[in-house]
Parts: C-alpha cells; structure tokens; sequence
C-alpha cells in the first residue's frame, strides 16, 4: 500500500504540474498582452495630440504641453488636441466595456451598446433639448442625452423584466429592438418638423470626438468612472452566466443583481459616450471580439482588455480620418464604420467566433 502511494505521489505531482506550466503561461501571455496595450494607448494619445489638420513641428508640440506662451499652437494644443485625446480615451474605453457585457448579458456574438436602446434613448434626449428647449450647445445637451439613454436602458430593463422568469438574454434583446426602433421613430418625426433641430441634430448623430468646450469632461468623468468600477465588478458574475444561470445560481451567484448591474454598468458607459460623443458605431461589437481571441472567455481578462483596445481604436481612427482628408478631416464615426463593416463581415463568415 505505501510503495503503491509513493509511487502514485510522484505520477499525481507529474500530471498536475504540465496543468499549472499552463496557467502560469497563460497568465503570462495575458499580462504581457495588457503591457502591450497600454504601450499602444500611449503611442496612439501622443498621435493623436501630434497629428492634425494643421502641421505643428514636435518642438513646438512640447512647447504647447509643459511651456506654453499663448501662441496659437499652444493654443491648438491644449484647447483642441488635448481634451479631444482625453474624451477619446474615455469613450472608447466605455463603448469596449459596454460592448463586452453587452455581448456577456445577452449570449448575443453581434450585440452592440446600441441594441438596449441606449444609443436611441440619447438621440431622443438630445433631438427634445434641440427642439424643445432651444438648446444649441454640447455642455447644454449633454445632460439630456445622458438622461434620455438612461431612460431607454430602463424601459427596455423593465419590459424585459416581466415575467416569472425575470430578465434574460432573450426578453432582453427582444425589449431593447421594440424601445430601439420606438426611440428611432419618434427622434425622426421631431427631426423632420424642424430644420434647425435637424441641423444641429445631424452633426451630433455623425459622432466625433472633437469637442469645442472642454469643461464637458469633467462633467461626464465621473460617470464613465462609475461605469467602469460596475464593469470590472461584474466580472465575476459573467464567468458564472456563461455556464448557464442553474449552474450560476448552484455556484452562489445571484443571477438577476449579477444582470442588473451589468445592464446598469453598460446604460452609464454608453449613456456617457454618447453624449459627449454621439453614437460612434462598431466600437462595441468589434472590440470584444478581438479581445476574446487574445483572452479566451475569462471576462477578468476580457473586460481590461476591451477597455485598452476600444480607447486605442477610437484614438487611431481619429487620427486616420484627420490624415485622409487634410486640411479637412473625416468624423471618427465615419471612419469606424468604413473599418468596422468589413470586419463585421468577416464575423458573420466565421462561425468560431460567434460562439459564446
């Protein structure tokens, strides 16, 4: 019997170690992956404050950022460049999160941020401060545009609710069409009674980070901040979804506050994004994805990820549209449609990648 176990000991030790060489590799590879994005989010804020319609030599770059002396570089620089950086960091890091639990929630592979009602709910925010209110300014209606996508996330959360059963992936996805196309509606049937509402309107809906009053970000920081604190916390409650809600429920795992604060986490994401921003499209379907191919479908890893990847993404698109077109510039929503549609394409081509 204890010749059998010494034997047994070294066998047990020698298959669990190959397990654990495996781990500690993964994690490895996963660290390493998050260095590198961070790398790319940096390469892509210096880009984006460097390049511009107009050429500023590096000197005088460094110049505007830590010596500036008022000269209208330093100005283009601090007033333009930096903050447009900084909402772009923030966007795309909301709309990655938000895509990423969108996609975790629903069990849905083409879910975007948009597909809640939140995108809809904040062009009605914004289109009703246009026309009802006369309000012609970001700072003015940024506010309604917040309160109009939290608005649609809870409408569609409470049709989606009804029922024994609560709220699931497909009552969800279900609801949030019905308030989409509702919201959809009612936005063009305002916009099409009033010129200067549709004006104003159809600048916003492009979507673009340049912002012309920087004192919308301090406004809309803590929220994304908000956001993104529920996101990483939801982590945990994702991993267990994606076993199935009986296996979640026997694991400890409160289901229905698990999707509450997923689909609270994503309206306060999206809801700032678009606000501040308009609604930037294929930012939330495109990121997750790439992000799952380098994490697998642990949602610890996968949500950082997504975060990285969708500030770089949205940074690196604005940077291409201000080259393509100089001295003009093409909107970062124009330019992620014109990459993300192809990408979405290929997705629908590649079965293995729509699996969740």
């Amino acid at each position: 019997m204890s010749g059998s176990l010494a034997v047994d000991g070294p066998r047990a030790a020698e298959q669990v170690a190959p397990g654990g060489a495996r781990l500690r590799e993964r994690r490895r590879r996963r660290l390493i992956g998050i260095a590198v994005l961070v790398v790319a989010l940096l390469v892509s804020c210096v880009l984006s404050v460097v390049v511009g319609a107009k050429t500023i030599p590096l000197t005088e770059v460094w110049s505007g950022l830590f010596q500036p002396t008022g000269t209208e570089n330093d100005l283009i620089i601090r007033e333009l460049r930096v903050p447009r950086t900084i909402v772009g960091v923030l966007a795309g890091a909301a709309l990655g999160l938000a895509g990423a639990l969108m996609q975790g929630h629903t069990r849905n592979p083409i879910a975007d941020p948009g597909i809640l009602g939140i995108t809809q709910g904040a062009a009605l925010g914004v289109v009703l401060a246009i026309y009802t209110f006369s309000v012609t300014t970001l700072v003015g209606f940024i506010w309604f545009g917040f309160a109009g996508a939290m608005l649609g996330a809870l409408a569609v959360f409470a049709i989606g609710s009804i029922g024994r059963g609560g709220p699931t992936p497909v009552t969800l996805a279900l609801a949030g069409t019905a308030i989409s196309f509702l919201l959809q509606a009612i936005t063009s049937a305002l916009v099409l009674t009033d010129q200067q509402t549709m004006d104003t309107y159809r600048f916003w809906k492009v979507g673009s980070i340049a912002v012309t009053d920087p004192s919308v970000i301090p406004q809309v920081l803590p929220f994304v901040l908000i956001g993104m604190v529920l996101a990483l916390t939801n982590a945990g409650g994702l991993n267990a979804l994606s076993l199935g809600e009986d296996v979640a429920r026997s694991l400890g795992h409160r289901v229905e506050w698990s999707r509450r604060a997923g689909i609270a986490a994503i309206a306060v994401l999206v809801g700032s994004a678009v606000a501040i921003c308009g609604p930037i499209g294929f930012v939330g379907l495109i990121v997750p994805h790439v992000a799952r191919f380098f994490t697998g479908a642990d949602y610890r890893w996968l949500l950082p990820f997504a975060g990285l990847l969708g500030a770089a993404l949205v940074l690196l698109a604005d940077v291409l549209g201000r080259i393509v077109a100089r001295p003009s510039e093409v909107q970062v929503g124009v330019m992620l449609a014109m990459v993300g549609a192809p990408f979405f394409i290929a997705l629908v081509r590649r079965r293995k990648m729509v699996r969740l």
